[in-house]
């Protein structure tokens, strides 16, 4: 499919490349929507292709869009994916430089966007974005942490429905992928003493966190998809999934921390193989409302855990999968809050 295509598939409204040599700034800055408020864009830093960046900008500004319609907030969604420097950023002042360079160019669109950490970018980073722009959230910390407490808490919210219990005693759960998220997410479940199976392309690094958490095992990554588990907890990069994989799986639901673990047809997959699909959007939210209401951690978890129950108690009443009564939810909101017109 095209890149335009695609925009109009989605609905997005703006794709902006960035460019700055000096710094070695190269990004895709996307917009999907701004009908709800300025859009909030996570911003990411990994080595990537440019066709990478760009499709990455344009899936994860959708995700933003649903997440920040389902979570009550007044903001719309974008995402700008960077790609990592041919000398990288190891070097503090390469560093600032980038993240100025990024403040500098999308300055001029304070008033549709909206900057915050992502995936390889930290609170220091963004306050070098807002020396140049006010168009971001300011420095937050630990959105990680308070983004896994929320999975933690619609995970739970889920399995009263799948599982018929919401405790995680006893249930056992792969976690894809042990970064920040993935870490702190397998701490809640330890102490409740689910059975973890830890997975992460950095074997050692799952490995030194079953070692921290007694009773883990560990499967390597290629393997983690096979293993039989009452969820499968995806907390990478993305696309974790494929939909040729889906034939594979031996979870009976799919709730993780990472954006777009599934495409849409790997949703449409999975929804055939009968396994339940908690949508990244309405799981991962508790990290982006804390971040722009400030509220603590477990009130924005509990924010979370009160969305996916209602989506789960309508997909029950519906009889339709969550992940469609979820993104149905969230373009009802955009559709009832835009019909009232800018203020």
């Amino acid at each position: 499919m095209l890149i335009m295509e695609e925009m109009e598939a989605r609905g997005h409204e703006n794709l902006t490349l960035l460019h700055h040599a000096p710094s070695g700034l190269k990004a895709a800055l996307a917009v999907h929507s701004t009908v709800l408020g300025p859009a909030i864009a996570g911003v990411r830093l990994r080595e990537q292709t440019e066709e990478l960046a760009v499709r990455s900008a344009l899936a994860l500004s959708e995700s933003l869009t649903l997440k920040s319609a389902l979570a009550g907030l007044n903001l719309g969604g974008g995402a700008c994916v960077l790609m990592m420097p041919e000398a990288g950023v190891d070097d503090p002042h390469a560093r600032e430089a980038l993240f100025r360079a990024l403040g500098r160019q999308v300055a001029p669109l304070a008033s549709r966007v909206v900057l915050t950490e992502d995936l390889g970018v930290t609170p220091a980073d963004i306050e070098f974005v807002g020396q140049e722009t006010p168009a971001t959230l300011g420095k937050n910390t630990d959105t990680g942490t308070i983004t896994a407490y929320g999975v933690y808490r619609g995970m739970k919210a889920a399995a009263k429905y799948v599982l018929g219990t919401e405790s995680m005693r006893g249930v056992k759960v792969v976690i894809m992928g042990v970064g920040v998220v993935g870490h702190a997410l397998a701490g809640h479940l330890h102490r409740e003493g689910a059975k973890l199976i830890l997975s992460d392309f950095r074997l050692e690094r799952a490995q030194a966190l079953a070692h921290e958490l007694e009773g883990s095992s560990v499967v390597p990554c290629q393997e983690a998809l096979d293993t039989p588990c009452d969820i499968l907890a995806p907390c990478g990069f993305g696309h974790s999934i494929h939909s040729g994989d889906v034939p594979r799986l031996q979870c009976r639901m799919i709730a993780g921390g990472e954006h777009h673990p599934l495409t849409l047809h790997g949703e449409e997959a999975v929804k055939e193989a009968g396994i339940t699909y908690i949508p990244d959007y309405a799981i991962n939210a508790a990290g982006l409302i804390a971040s722009a209401t400030e509220i603590p951690a477990d009130q924005a978890a509990e924010k979370v855990y009160q969305t996916v129950g209602r989506i789960m108690a309508f997909a029950e009443q519906s009889h339709k999968p969550p992940h469609v009564v979820a993104r149905k939810m969230a373009a009802r909101r955009i559709g009832l809050i835009g019909s009232l017109g800018r203020a």
